[in-house]
């Protein structure tokens, strides 16, 4: 089982900018694809990215299609969700996933999951 840590959310006004880390202190996080997925209050968890093995990125969520960017760290065992032009509607907890093979928009995909990070964005 791989264990994910989230790190990097909080509180930014509407148009601020955030990165969010998700790191594995036991597990090499090259061998997995990484997915990061968001969840609001009331609402279904949210497929946002997911970032390959290869290093190629894949985006799901059309609303943050030029905006968030996925990239990783080899060297620092890392993936960042680097994510500018918040809006109030970003506002949620985002999770980062792993899966051991290919990227997936859907939740179910994926076998390990971090705690959550929880992004505010104000107006």
């Amino acid at each position: 089982q791989v264990q994910l840590v989230e790190s990097g959310g909080g509180l930014v006004q509407s148009g601020g900018s955030l990165r969010l880390s998700c790191g594995a202190s036991e597990f090499t996080l090259v061998n997995y694809a990484i997915g990061w997925f968001r969840q609001a209050p009331g609402k279904e968890r949210e497929g946002v990215s997911c970032i390959r093995r290869s290093g190629v990125s894949e985006y799901y969520a059309d609303s943050v299609k030029g905006r968030f960017t996925v990239s990783r760290d080899n060297a620092e065992n890392t993936v960042y969700l680097q994510m500018n032009s918040l809006k109030p509607e970003d506002t949620a907890i985002y999770y980062c996933a792993a899966v051991r093979f290919y990227c997936s928009g859907f939740a179910s995909s994926y076998t390990d999951w971090g705690q959550g990070t929880q992004v505010t964005v104000s107006l």
